[in-house]
């Protein structure tokens, strides 16, 4: 399982990719369509165009990690809109997603001085 903590940076990928789409071109659609790289300790979340399962891809410094969560009945009803290609969830939004819960209905204490992992 891949652990999300606060110290995370999550990637959403807004648009919707194929389901079929494996860790090569998962890492390619992070390195094309998102401008990120795909090795620099990003977590990303794709949904499937049906709305049905979420993909997550991390890499942790050997290699890539892909989780795939599909809901055995209905879809995940909420998803980020913005103009940008992804959107930046916080850890505790993005463990909410992986339940197919409503991110924008749940808030958290607002997140005072971020962590940043030495290298």
């Amino acid at each position: 399982m891949i652990h999300i903590t606060a110290q995370m940076r999550v990637l959403v990928a807004i648009e919707a990719v194929d389901g079929r789409k494996g860790i090569d071109s998962l890492v390619r659609v992070c390195q094309e369509k998102l401008s990120e790289d795909p090795i620099g300790g990003c977590v990303f979340i794709f949904r499937s165009r049906r709305g049905t399962s979420i993909r997550v891809l991390a890499y942790d410094g050997q290699g890539y990690w892909l989780a795939q969560k599909r809901l055995s009945h209905g879809k995940f009803r909420w998803w980020p809109e913005s103009s940008s290609p992804a959107k930046a969830l916080e850890a505790y939004e993005a463990q909410l997603l992986m339940a197919a819960g409503d991110v924008s209905r749940v808030r958290a204490a607002p997140i005072w001085r971020r962590v940043n992992a030495v290298a």
